[in-house]
């Protein structure tokens, strides 16, 4: 089943799952592990450009989430092959207008619901659990947080059910990949003098963090 369309109660349940698990010392095998991962399109499959520079690699887990928004166009194409595009482009802004070595954030949410590697390497680093890529995405956070990225601007409106559902998803995962706990999962003008992620998206971060915890328990 794909993506965002993995349905959310299923994933929940598995994530739980392994949460008890972990808890009783219990080691779980990769293939554990694997089947509770949301669907995320990598670099190689929404058609990247390579690094313009080589990335950094850091030899620990990260310990916070950052939310962002790209501040684009709220879009009412949810199809993957907007997704992809919109990845693209978000490389293309990054690279050539920023400056930046790669994308930014570590991972993209589209408004349809699709989960998206954003920086080179960062989806094989959240699978192996004890590393991750620097990334460039909020100063002073680069080196520990996972910076997520959802398309659209969300000063005015909340962001569409099939993108919050998606991030919920994706948190709970990268919560359990890294060992985060749920009080770290910030926006990013907690860190920087910025409207981002939009007002409308960070009042519901509470919310995020609540449902996230479900996941959990």
């Amino acid at each position: 089943m794909d993506i965002a369309h993995l349905p959310r109660r299923s994933f929940l349940r598995g994530a739980a799952g392994l949460a008890v698990a972990g808890a009783a010392g219990l080691v779980l095998p990769r293939a554990a592990q694997a089947a509770t991962e949301p669907r995320i399109y990598s670099c190689a499959e929404w058609g990247a450009r390579p690094p313009a520079d080589a990335l950094t690699t850091l030899d620990h887990p990260a310990d916070r989430i950052l939310i962002h928004h790209i501040a684009s166009a709220n879009s009412t194409d949810y199809s993957l092959a907007h997704a992809f595009q919109v990845a693209r482009d978000d490389q293309h802004d990054h690279i050539d207008n920023n400056g930046w070595s790669d994308t930014g954030q570590h991972f993209t949410v589209s408004r349809g619901g699709y989960r998206l590697e954003g920086r080179h390497g960062s989806l094989e680093a959240l699978r192996g659990r004890t590393t991750m890529i620097q990334g460039a995405h909020c100063p002073g956070q680069n080196t520990n947080a996972i910076g997520i990225e959802n398309e659209g601007l969300y000063t005015s409106v909340e962001p569409p059910r099939l993108q919050w559902e998606s991030l919920v998803v994706f948190c709970a995962y990268i919560c359990r990949q890294y060992g985060i706990p749920v009080e770290e999962i910030k926006g990013h003008r907690d860190f920087y003098n910025t409207e981002c992620p939009g007002d409308k998206l960070y009042a519901k971060l509470p919310q995020l963090r609540s449902e996230v915890a479900k996941a959990l328990v």
